[in-house]
């Protein structure tokens, strides 16, 4: 029997005609994760790290907005796999599929820096300061370079692997630090900051902590 084209052309139109609603039915809402969460165990992001991506320095929650999609997306992953830690973050990545991780990593990334976080009113450690003096030169003797050679100038970030530190809250900075040093987390290239996080003590994570903490943003060196 001859089938032509007149007999298959009208069923491929059909299914084609049905596929393409079924893709925009399943795209990825990412502003509204941030403000309702999935529906399906993922809490609102806002909750945690403010409507606008600020962060919430006085509970220690980092700032996301203008970070690099890859490095959101890694830290996600990560989370979701349990390469890093942390029980609220886990609870959150896990109830996230990978297009939704993605999304959101992308959503982050494009958002401006919040203007509050523009104007620090954090006081500027001394030039001369212990957190200082580790960030930008190091402590050789113990074969710890200094901060600002991965992280770049104080602390703004450098593509995915090495995310901003300036005006991130301290706590934040802290937290991680002695995540590494404890081997609680441990998602870094090739355990750079688990091998220096071993050489500080807990008032060199202190100070260097303060010191980015303290460190201003701008227009230019917020975003990498």
């Amino acid at each position: 029997m001859h089938i032509g084209s007149r007999t298959l052309l009208p069923g491929l139109g059909l299914f084609v005609a049905t596929a393409l609603p079924l893709g925009a039915v399943h795209a990825v809402d990412a502003a509204a994760i941030t403000t309702q969460g999935n529906g399906k165990g993922a809490a609102p992001c806002m909750a945690c790290h403010g409507a606008d991506g600020g962060g919430q320095a006085s509970a220690g929650n980092p700032r996301l907005a203008g970070l690099d999609s890859a490095y959101l997306q890694k830290q996600l992953d990560d989370f979701s796999s349990g390469t890093r830690a942390s029980p609220v973050m886990q609870a959150t990545a896990t109830a996230l599929s990978e297009d939704e991780r993605a999304a959101l990593a992308t959503y982050y990334s494009k958002l401006p820096i919040p203007p509050a976080l523009m104007k620090q009113t954090t006081p500027m450690p001394a030039v001369d300061s212990a957190g200082a003096v580790l960030a930008i030169s190091g402590r050789w003797d113990q074969q710890v370079p200094a901060c600002v050679q991965c992280h770049g100038p104080a602390g703004v970030g450098v593509g995915a692997h090495f995310p901003p530190l300036a005006g991130q809250p301290t706590a934040y900075i802290e937290a991680q630090l002695k995540a590494w040093q404890q081997g609680t987390r441990h998602n870094d290239p090739l355990q750079l900051m688990q091998h220096l996080s071993s050489a500080l003590s807990a008032q060199d994570i202190s100070a260097v902590a303060g010191w980015f903490a303290a460190q201003p943003l701008d227009a230019k060196g917020a975003t990498p």
